[in-house]
């Protein structure tokens, strides 16, 4: 058959589609096809369609902790819901944490039936040091508590999964399993701390009130980077879970009670190696008007909020070194 070829077009000729515009190459056969998209170039067309949340769109990155921040947000949210679809289950496993919690206290109750002082603390004061110790802890618990289940996955291999996601992995690991549950330690610890500062006779001032809330919140930014670097000594033990605990569950029973009731050895390390003492004891000695056995300057006692600061300095160092030490299960 022969070939149809085209007539050529002259000025007159209505298919003629015309000259170029000004600065514009005239182009024909698939180069005038492909659109504006072709003459913008593969990488232009490309990383317009690509481009994700992680870029604005002007197409400037937006930073790395915010998006860790909106990952744990969405994490956890979605297992916030999962978690209210049986409701029911959720309000028993809440109220059991609760009792759980709660026989700490009771054991508190059961020395002070016997004894009018422990450490030369009265009830009051040491339900001061339990309600704040058992808030912060019950506060990092539940936003951090993820951490527990690092060992595990490190030992299954599943973390491989989290690593190739687009997301921090401190953050999934954070929130990964969100027990709502958890909540029942918190309010625990709240409605001791409530009861305590109604009952205290304490010389109140407004900077004793202040020291109050930032004790709680120290405290918890505290417990929580002793939690991430107790996570990421999973990466080399693998199979250490009870290490970590000794540090958080252990902390945090220690701190309900007084200074004084232990060997002045044990306080030291609790100021100066692992600071658990700047969770609650420092700060409510101020609030009681009482010396630390130490002796410290009293400067000291406001120390909480940079002593937080500052420990999770080393906590994201040994996160990265954990991390890059990560060599998965090889199966």
């Amino acid at each position: 058959m022969a070939e149809t070829r085209p007539r050529p077009t002259g000025p007159g000729d209505p298919r003629d589609p015309g000259p170029a515009p000004a600065g514009r190459e005239a182009r024909t056969g698939p180069e005038a096809e492909a659109g504006p998209e072709a003459e913008a170039g593969p990488e232009a067309g490309a990383g317009a369609r690509i481009r994700t949340g992680t870029e604005t769109e002007t197409g400037t990155a937006v930073p790395r902790r915010a998006a860790g921040l909106r990952a744990y947000v969405l994490i956890t949210a979605m297992w916030v819901r999962s978690t209210l679809v049986y409701r029911t289950s959720f309000v028993l496993t809440a109220l059991g944490n609760f009792a759980t919690t709660a026989l700490d206290f009771a054991a508190i109750l059961l020395m002070f039936s016997h004894v009018d002082a422990l450490g030369g603390f009265g009830f009051a004061e040491v339900a001061l040091l339990y309600g704040t110790s058992g808030t912060a802890f019950g506060l990092a618990h539940l936003l951090l508590g993820g951490m527990d289940g690092l060992g595990g996955r490190v030992r299954s291999g599943s973390l491989d999964a989290m690593l190739v996601r687009p997301v921090p992995l401190l953050a999934q690991v954070a929130a990964d399993g969100f027990k709502l549950r958890r909540v029942g330690r918190l309010a625990q610890g709240l409605l001791v701390l409530g009861w305590s500062l109604t009952v205290l006779e304490a010389d109140w001032t407004p900077l004793k009130v202040l020291m109050v809330p930032v004790t709680v919140v120290s405290g918890a930014a505290i417990f929580a980077a002793l939690l991430v670097v107790g996570g990421s000594f999973q990466f080399w033990a693998q199979d250490a879970a009870e290490v970590q605990n000794s540090f958080t569950y252990g902390g945090t029973t220690v701190l309900q009670y007084p200074p004084t009731v232990f060997a002045r050895e044990l306080v030291g390390g609790a100021v100066f190696v692992v600071p658990l003492a700047f969770v609650n004891w420092l700060p409510v000695l101020f609030i009681l008007g009482r010396d630390d056995p130490l002796g410290l300057p009293g400067w000291v006692d406001f120390l909480s909020p940079l002593v937080a600061v500052a420990c999770w300095v080393p906590a994201g160092l040994v996160w990265r070194a954990g991390l890059r030490s990560y060599r998965s299960t090889g199966s």
